[in-house]
């Protein structure tokens, strides 16, 4: 029988773990390592035991083992995106799946989503108030969601008009719902589970008409993601399902969503308190360049990281990992923050440096915010285009005012971590008699 070994960690009962889990989740990882070191074993509500690892080489071996000895997560976000989604699929029904997804989000198509997000943006920016503090997370959110309606189905319409108005009050109930430990029982507008279900049934009937809309049609030449995923045939010539294309639009709606507007919530929250960097950015921007602005939204992420624990799930009895044994059913969590605050790994790592990534590449098992191997965000190359797009707008149309406030704390909003007062902005048009037109904008309030 193989001997199992896991770190130390604390005795205290589950729900007292998991309270503290829920209530300081940053600041109590930061103690246990202090503590513990670089792995700890925790105990927590839905996972119940588990290893918390924050050393590099072994999130490598951990990121790079084949499915037969490590897979997704269990539970995971398949709980509340469907049985299609990505996170929800295992082996080689997820290689098969991941297959389909990946040309929508690479290549040339980048490009065709950029217009886009500048447009959104421009759109969004235009009811901006001037010397006024505001919240720009909401700003954010609405630009991210506009333009991954966008990508995703291409034109406008009344169907995209509902879909903007029910997403973002689900996707927050959604993202609470798969980080508590609540029965699924479906008692209808009576539980938490049922008020779900019932707003998936609405998701589903419009993602319904939109494939009837658009299934009839020529679609060569389209490059929204519903075309593209209506021509896409698996290896047996087989197209997906109804239910499997809902589901994966569900997921890149949600995953392209959420955590990308957080993060430019952060690099406002950051930029405004680090002047000589805000302002090397807008000359940067004024000369076409785009290094830097590149660099510092690779800091905001390592600083800031939207999402701090990534996981795995052990399939064998007596799985080695580093310095460790495991046993089958073993839930391995990744300490993104942990990582990314390794004196070892990032000298200084308090210092918000975008310089540290100007000459080089982040290594993709030392820098994890979009988490890694075979199960890295699909999404990942057009998370940082639209990013780069939205910044570049806006330091291009507007001044950012510099603020010598106390840093934002963190704030959880279930699955991501956000700025607690929701990146307060200061702005001013650069040039005040060029503000952009903007449908629909005067309804909107960027307070």
């Amino acid at each position: 029988m193989t001997t199992v070994t896991l770190p130390p960690g604390p005795s205290s009962p589950r729900f007292v773990q998991g309270a503290f889990a829920a209530t300081a989740r940053a600041r109590g990882m930061q103690r246990l390592r202090a503590r513990y070191g670089d792995a700890f074993t925790v105990n927590v509500p839905i996972f119940g035991r588990a290893v918390v690892i924050s050393d590099p080489a072994e999130i490598r071996q951990l990121f790079t083992e084949g499915p037969d000895l490590i897979e997704n997560l269990q539970p995971n976000l398949g709980r509340v995106l469907g049985p299609g989604s990505l996170f929800a699929l295992t082996g080689e029904e997820h290689r098969k799946q991941r297959k389909l997804l990946v040309p929508p989000f690479h290549g040339r198509r980048l490009a065709v989503y950029e217009k886009i997000i500048e447009e959104e943006t421009v759109r969004e920016a235009a009811s901006w108030p001037e010397d006024r503090a505001f919240a720009t997370l909401p700003s954010m959110m609405r630009i991210t969601l506009n333009a991954i309606l966008r990508a995703v189905f291409g034109a406008d319409g009344a169907e995209l008009a509902e879909l903007r108005e029910m997403l973002p009050p689900w996707v927050a109930y959604g993202s609470r719902l798969a980080v508590l430990p609540i029965p699924k029982t479906d008692l209808g507008r009576w539980s938490p589970w049922g008020r779900f279900r019932i707003a998936r049934r609405r998701y589903d009937a419009i993602v319904d008409r939109l494939i009837d809309r658009t299934a009839g049609k020529d679609l060569d030449g389209r490059d929204d993601v519903l075309a593209l995923l209506l021509q896409s045939r698996y290896d047996d010539g087989s197209p997906m399902s109804r239910a499997q294309i809902a589901d994966e639009l569900l997921t890149l709606l949600v995953a392209g969503h959420e955590t990308t507007a957080t993060t430019l919530a952060w690099a406002v929250e950051r930029l405004r308190r680090h002047p000589a960097i805000l302002r090397d950015l807008a000359e940067e921007a004024d000369a076409g360049g785009g290094a830097l602005r590149e660099a510092t939204i690779t800091e905001v992420q390592r600083t800031r990281p939207v999402i701090d624990l990534v996981g795995r799930h052990v399939k064998v009895d007596g799985y080695r990992l580093g310095r460790w044994t495991l046993p089958k059913g073993c839930t391995v969590l990744v300490g993104i923050t942990l990582l990314h605050t390794d004196e070892s790994v990032f000298p200084n790592p308090r210092a918000f440096d975008p310089s540290r990534f100007l000459d080089a590449r982040p290594d993709l098992y030392e820098w994890i915010p979009f988490g890694g191997g075979r199960r890295r965000c699909i999404g990942a190359a057009f998370a940082s285009m639209e990013m780069n797009v939205v910044l570049r707008t806006v330091l291009r149309d507007f001044t950012l005012t510099p603020t010598a406030e106390p840093d934002e704390r963190w704030h959880s909003r279930g699955i991501a971590n956000a700025p607690a007062k929701g990146g307060r902005a200061v702005v001013r048009r650069r040039n005040p008699h060029a503000v952009p037109s903007a449908p629909g904008a005067a309804a909107r309030t960027g307070s």
